[in-house]
């Protein structure tokens, strides 16, 4: 029997087995897959990384390992109009620091602190900022520049840079203004052509490796710095220095607060001079206040009383309102509606011609003026002379003029404005409508800078005089210069006359308005142009609140505009047209000429009159000369007596002092002599015969125990 047959039963096997080396392949396949993914990604990357980002980060990398300098360039140099230098740049050294390099920041700050002038607190923050390079300080002296070259600390360096130096201190100070650290204009003309005064930025390049050692092969480079243009001012610094000389030495006369001596050329409209005070020295500007600095002849306004009466008279003469002969009568004041504008003479000055209105700067004619021209022809005027609007100079932060619009100007506020009260103006925008009355009736674009120039010397860019406009004729020019001939002549600007030159202008003495009306300070002020007859330079003087008993623009800015004038005259080296004391026909044949005693003191006035061997009556208290009669330029016979008035009070009683001189012409000696003789009047006879002429004229009035003369012809 065999053996039993045993059946061995196996377990089912599971539909989703695999063999284990069928595993094992799948393993290693999607290993494989993962592993080539990765690749292809690193690929990627690589090549994203290499080729599409590759100049970028090589740039960045390069960046990191590169310690740019700067090298600021040289400022432009500004001239006068005679190529004096008014700003240059100096060489001066600062002192940087590249802070990944600097290895012991504290021990470095003390080190530092005494040489800087530095605390160490303040140190330690830059040399542990965050940044690739960082200023120290800037402009330091050179030998503390020299002692820390010889530390030759890891991470720090010294630049050459440049330093503005401004050679003649205050002068123009205010014109030419002012640049900081960073060789950025600040203000004034520094600032308006800075972008041609400061040149480009250069800058010097090193690669270093990573313990900030600088590579031997490594990359260098050098952009060198491009220096700034210069300009050339129209200033002329002689005549800005006359300018300046005589507003100190007038405000400390006077203690006013302000004052500015503008000066220009009225053919060109070439601003020459702008004296301000107070000033500063822009050498070290931080040391004064803020508003020291600012252009007050540019960028303020002032109300200019009577200096305004040109532009009335202009617009006058212009519309045939007035001649130079129209007749006036002033009594003392003149109503409009309800209010009663007074003239500043108590009593008025009665019967007067328009050139003499404006001689005496009589308040109630140009109030009338103004009110015949109505107010659109007023405005458009005051707007043609360029006294609403911006001059156009250039200059940064020009003010613009004031005025009630035509369209709200009642006949109360026209009357004041024709006469300068409530209108308010710039200096500049002043002088320059007295510009264009001096060149013939053109309103030009006053200017500062007249041209660009490079390092050699050549020209970038030239600016030529504007005109903008023809705004009266020149027949009425003329004829407005000839009567501002007699202001100084005549009028109240005899301060003003410079011997040898023929002198036309204005005076002014103005009220500063305060909330509410009008105060006791004032604004003295005078403009005017000479030769006369060809103007080669126009100035205005203003002082702002002077100190003094007598506050007349006659009496206290006139007297600056000679001495500007005269020293001008003779710098320019224009000859006088005229002899200063030539003997006149009158003189020789007995008569004397009364000299013009405006704004004189009494010892003056008494000096003046006998040397021209005339007596002296004096009236009033004041502390100058108002007025006198007969008035300046009379021709009458040696020993007659001149009242002179002195101060704001009544000039004098008429009735007492004063007598109508008779018509004697005509008659004979005997018959003059008795007609004069009734009015209380001698006679001072010329020739045989009858009367042909006599001085005073009929009509005319005269003091009592004047002498009248005449002249005998058979």
């Amino acid at each position: 029997m065999g053996a039993p047959v045993v059946s061995v039963r196996h377990a089912p096997r599971s539909a989703f087995w695999t063999p284990p080396q069928v595993t094992a392949r799948k393993r290693i396949y999607i290993l494989f897959l993962l592993l080539t993914g990765v690749f292809a990604v690193l690929v990627l990357r690589l090549v994203w990384v290499q080729i599409v980002r590759g100049p970028e980060l090589h740039a960045r990398a390069l960046e990191q390992r590169m310690r740019p300098v700067p090298v600021d360039p040289r400022r432009g140099t500004i001239y006068d109009r005679k190529m004096r230098e008014l700003a240059v740049s100096i060489s001066a050294d600062s002192v940087y620091a590249i802070p990944a390099e600097v290895r012991d920041p504290a021990s470095v700050a003390r080190m530092l602190a005494p040489l800087l002038q530095m605390g160490e607190d303040t140190l330690l923050a830059r040399l542990t900022a965050r940044q690739q390079t960082v200023w120290l300080k800037r402009k330091v002296e050179h030998d503390a520049a020299a002692r820390i070259k010889e530390l030759a600390a890891p991470g720090l360096g010294v630049a050459e840079s440049g330093q503005r130096f401004y050679p003649r201190d205050t002068l123009a100070a205010q014109v030419i203004g002012i640049a900081g650290i960073d060789n950025q204009g600040l203000e004034g003309l520094e600032q308006l052509y800075d972008s041609e005064l400061r040149g480009v930025r250069g800058q010097i390049v090193a690669e270093r490796d990573a313990t900030g050692k600088e590579i031997p092969e490594g990359e260098h480079s050098y952009a060198p710095a491009r220096d700034g243009k210069s300009i050339v001012l129209t200033i002329d610094e002689v005549v800005q220095y006359i300018c300046e000389r005589e507003l100190e030495r007038v405000m400390a006369d006077t203690r006013s607060e302000k004052g500015i001596i503008l000066a220009m050329d009225p053919m060109t409209g070439e601003v020459l001079a702008m004296a301000i005070r107070p000033t500063f020295n822009p050498n070290d500007y931080s040391r004064y206040p803020s508003s020291l600095r600012r252009n007050t002849a540019v960028c303020d306004m002032f109300e200019p009383g009577s200096t305004f009466k040109v532009v009335t008279a202009a617009a006058a003469l212009e519309e045939g309102v007035v001649t130079p002969n129209t007749g006036f009568y002033d009594p003392g004041y003149v109503k409009v509606e309800d209010r009663t504008i007074r003239c500043w003479k108590a009593g008025g000055h009665g019967s007067q011609s328009f050139t003499e209105a404006v001689e005496n700067s009589c308040n109630p004619v140009f109030a009338t003026l103004a009110v015949r021209l109505g107010p659109e022809t007023f405005a458009r005027y005051v707007r043609a002379f360029g006294l609403a609007d911006k001059t156009g100079i250039d200059f940064p932060g020009e003010a613009v003029g004031m005025m009630h619009k035509a369209s709200k100007m009642g006949p109360v506020e026209l009357a004041t404005s024709g006469f300068g009260q409530g209108i308010s103006v710039t200096p500049l925008q002043l002088l320059n409508a007295l510009c264009a009355v001096a060149n013939g009736g053109t309103l030009m674009q006053p200017m500062l800078v007249r041209e660009v120039i490079d390092e050699s010397g050549a020209s970038v860019r030239k600016i030529a005089p504007t005109r903008i406009r023809q705004v009266i004729s020149e027949r009425s020019a003329r004829q407005l210069s000839t009567i501002l001939q007699s202001v100084v002549v005549n009028g109240s600007g005899a301060r003003a006359a410079v011997p040898g030159y023929a002198v036309a202008g204005k005076t002014g003495t103005a009220q500063k308005p305060e909330r509410g009306g009008y105060g006791d300070k004032r604004i003295a002020s005078f403009m005017g142009y000479a030769p006369a007859n060809d103007p080669r330079i126009a100035v205005l003087v203003v002082l702002d609140e002077p100190k003094t008993d007598v506050k007349y623009g006659g009496v206290l800015a006139a007297p600056a505009f000679a001495a500007v004038i005269a020293d001008v005259m003779r710098y320019m080296e224009i000859p006088p047209t005229y002899a200063a004391s030539v003997p006149s026909p009158e003189s020789d044949s007995g008569l004397q000429v009364v000299p013009n005693l405006f704004g004189l003191a009494q010892p003056e006035a008494r000096a003046s009159l006998n040397a021209a061997e005339l007596v002296c009556r004096a009236q009033g208290t004041g502390a100058v000369v108002t007025n006198q009669v007969p008035k300046a330029g009379s021709r009458v016979a040696a020993g007659t007596t001149v009242v002179v008035y002195f101060g704001p009070e009544p000039l004098y009683n008429l009735e007492d002092d004063f007598v109508e001189v008779p018509d004697v012409t005509g008659k004979t000696l005997k018959e003059a002599a008795i007609l004069l003789g009734a009015r209380g009047l001698t006679v001072q006879p010329m020739g045989r015969g009858v009367v042909a002429r006599q001085e005073p004229l009929g009509g005319a009035s005269a003091p009592k125990g004047s002498a009248v003369t005449i002249f005998l012809e058979e």
